[in-house]
């Protein structure tokens, strides 16, 4: 079943929803426009990054136009977008103070060979082995790095050789700052933070500002600082570009031969994990597949073409990347046009950039720095347990520098990991008729034995025992205590049953091997028995007596399976990861078409799966909207999903016209006048939308809901902030019972895809 909705626009990012270029013009056109956006973007943020580290003004459009142009046509991931990294720029700053910045461009050449070899060698993927919560804390810790030292700038001053000496001298330049400097650099922050809420503003004042957001951030907010200091005739400090000369080319580095090895392996490491992330990032963003290692071949090739030509190291990078996929780029031209633009302006643009005051440079590359600590990856690692080996990168990375940072952090993950080996619980528990059920979580090693000791040891002889292991890890000492003791328990007169966990049907053998066995042991009703005919329980005609007996069988067989970890949710509270909005229907179960269990959903449902859109009158229903803002402001889900489905009986009275009945409105007509959008939106586009015939007009309003609510949601404005950060997506699904079928919504195509064949890469839409 494919059902396509592409005749009704959804969104106005043409990344996502517009229908597919037909032929070479269209795509030309659609990356043409692309890479004008992404080189808005790219200049400023380049001149930032060099002013940042110490080098040349020129350095920094070198990496980028080298960037785009080679990776572009070289690269494995057609739409990434590559130039000088933020995550080096700690790094290249550090090469610069001790080497010299010929030395240091030799490194970058030095880099970009490994990186050449590394590739060559298919050895992409191993770079994405590091823990998520080192690599996040790397960024995070850099990024504080870069916003203390450009803070000095911004208050007029110099930024120091380390980020513990700018900490110790930031009391004295906020105690003196250059008023003239502050200024420039304000208006620059307060444009890049507000630029993007522009569209968030109520009625027609939102629209203008929605348009106008569409121009890059950066390109307003350096132009804005810049016409304030000529315009007050401001003495600043301001941009220099010198000529391009031959003593910008490498030359070879002094010193220890460690020391430069360590350089050229720490601008390999930070330059291909930040590169490998960010493509990996953007295959998914663009729902594309690409080549991880002819991406690492890309960059080295880059990084060497770079160094020679005197540029900074190079490294795929999140925000010019996200930038092309959104500005709806189609091929890896946008790119390479990208670094073709930049290169231009090197050289025909000088004068107006020598216009820039450096405190408005600083303020750009100060607020990059910031949001590279995203409080996203914070919650995460949390959620994963994995908070000290986050703060101890970050605190390693802005006490001592990246490599040691991530050095230490590398280190208490392999800690962390040992230390969750040696832990298992073992529990205990007596059931009324003298039998006792075992089980075990986490890994059983020889380390956990003594603890599996003391607990068995503690069942009373010829007791009748379960043993539940929850199907990790089982070593040797651990499978020949618990065995050793079954042998001991058996033959004083009691019986053992030992099954898995993920399958109750499963029996472990003493000798090791896992069989079917689903006659063995207590009966346990299967998840979805009791809505097959109740056979767990006996039919009654009384409805509340039917109810009363199910929850006796959850009590009887289901509260042990579920009681640990309802504790565990009850200790630390509830982090669902996604929100889930569907309907009321008492045939659509959530956590069966989900496999999903306590703690996972937060789920809100109502009748037609419907989100009133804020600011209409008399259709507008506070509980959803405060629901949704609960959810992603203090929940801080990462993804909302809207499932409709077949037969939705709230759609077929909006067909039947109930909500514009004569008469005093109802509940009921009051609350469907929130799918009147959906409505109009199908009288738009009254038929052609389905790839295969649907079954009823019906059918095609239960589809269109979705792609509609969709877009009511997008109108909350915490969703929409969370969205354009990129820490939130959005899903429509939708269910059909006759076939249990799910399908979700494609964003590219507009269709409706069985989640079988479906990417699952998430839907973002706009109003």
């Amino acid at each position: 079943m494919t059902l396509d909705i592409s005749t009704a626009p959804i969104a106005s990012d043409t990344t996502d929803h517009a229908p597919p270029a037909d032929g070479r013009k269209a795509r030309a056109s659609f990356d043409l426009s692309a890479s004008l956006v992404v080189f808005l973007i790219a200049v400023p943020f380049s001149l930032g990054i060099a002013l940042a580290t110490g080098a040349p003004l020129t350095a920094g459009l070198i990496g980028a136009a080298v960037g785009g142009i080679v990776v572009g046509l070289l690269g494995g991931t057609s739409l990434q977008v590559s130039g000088p990294s933020a995550a080096l720029t700690v790094v290249t700053a550090g090469l610069i103070s001790q080497y010299g910045w010929q030395a240091t461009c030799a490194i970058t050449l030095a880099a970009g060979l490994l990186q050449l070899l590394l590739g060559a060698r298919g050895l992409a993927r191993t770079a994405l082995a590091v823990s998520p919560a080192v690599v996040h804390g790397m960024l995070a810790g850099v990024g504080l790095a870069i916003a203390i030292a450009q803070l000095h700038v911004v208050l007029g001053g110099s930024p120091q050789s380390s980020a513990l000496a700018n900490l110790t001298a930031l009391p004295g330049q906020l105690a003196g700052p250059h008023l003239p400097a502050v200024m420039v650099g304000a208006l620059a922050i307060a444009i890049l933070c507000g630029w993007p809420r522009l569209g968030r503003l109520p009625g027609r004042a939102g629209e203008l500002g929605a348009r106008l957001a569409r121009i890059p951030g950066p390109l307003v907010a350096i132009s804005a600082a810049t016409a304030l200091s000529m315009g007050l005739s401001l003495r600043l400090a301001r941009v220099e570009i010198p000529a391009w000369q031959p003593q910008s080319l490498p030359a070879l580095p002094h010193g220890p031969v460690v020391g430069l090895l360590a350089a050229v392996l720490t601008v390999t490491a930070v330059a291909s994990v930040e590169s490998l992330l960010s493509a990996v990032a953007v295959d998914r963003m663009s729902n594309r597949s690409g080549d991880l290692d002819r991406e690492l071949r890309g960059q080295g090739l880059a990084n060497m073409v770079s160094g020679l030509l005197g540029g900074l190291p190079v490294a795929g990078g999140a925000v010019r990347s996200t930038a092309n996929v959104r500005a709806g780029a189609r091929t890896r031209w946008s790119s390479v046009l990208h670094g073709v633009w930049v290169l231009l302006a090197a050289v025909a643009l000088t004068g107006g950039l020598r216009r820039i005051p450096l405190a408005a440079l600083a303020a750009l590359v100060l607020v990059v720095g910031l949001q590279m600590v995203s409080f996203a990856h914070i919650r995460k690692v949390h959620q994963h347990r994995e908070f000290p080996v986050y703060l101890a990168t970050v605190l390693g990375v802005v006490l001592l520098g990246v490599l040691p940072g991530v050095a230490l952090g590398a280190a208490i993950a392999v800690l962390q990991a040992l230390h969750r080996l040696t832990r298992a619980h073992v529990d205990v528990t007596a059931a009324p008729d003298g039998s006792f059920a075992v089980r075990t979580h986490g890994p059983l090693t020889f380390a956990a034995v003594p603890r599996l000791s003391r607990a068995l040891g503690a069942i009373p002889p010829a007791a009748r025992v379960t043993v539940c292991h929850d199907g990790s890890f089982l070593d040797h000492a651990a499978y020949e205590a618990l065995h050793s003791w079954r042998g001991g328990h058996q033959s004083g007169g009691g019986t053992v049953l030992m099954v898995t966990e993920r399958q109750a049907d499963e029996v472990l053998d003493p000798d090791g091997a896992v069989r079917s066995g689903s006659s063995a042991g207590p009966h346990r009703c299967r998840a979805w028995t009791p809505w097959v005919g109740h056979h767990c329980i006996e039919q009654q005609e009384d409805p509340h007596g039917r109810l009363l007996d199910g929850v006796r069988v959850f009590q009887q067989h289901t509260a042990p399976l579920v009681r640990p970890e309802l504790a565990r949710l009850a200790r630390e509270g509830q982090t669902p990861s996604e929100l889930f909005l569907t309907c009321a229907d008492s045939r659509l179960v959530t956590s069966m078409i989900t496999n999903s269990g306590p703690g996972d959903l937060f789920t809100v449902r109502n009748v037609g799966n419907l989100v009133p859109a804020p600011y209409e009158p008399g259709a507008a229903d506070d509980s959803v909207a405060a629901a949704v803002q609960y959810a992603v402001e203090a929940l801080e889900v990462s993804s909302i999903t809207i499932c409709g489905h077949s037969g939705c009986g709230a759609m077929k009275a909006l067909l039947d016209g109930v909500h514009e009945r004569p008469g005093p409105p109802t509940a009921l007509t009051r609350w469907l006048r929130n799918g009147r959008g959906s409505l109009d939106r199908l009288r738009r586009a009254p038929a052609g939308f389905a790839a295969r015939p649907t079954t009823d007009l019906v059918e095609q309003l239960c589809l269109t809901n979705v792609v509609q609510q969709l877009d009511q949601l997008l109108a909350n404005p915490a969703v929409e902030r969370r969205v354009e950060e990129g820490s939130l997506r959005l899903v429509g699904m939708y269910f059909d019972f006759a076939t249990a079928q799910a399908y979700v919504l494609d964003r590219r195509s507009g269709l409706f895809s069985p989640v079988t064949e479906h990417d699952t890469t998430p839907l973002r839409t706009a109003a």
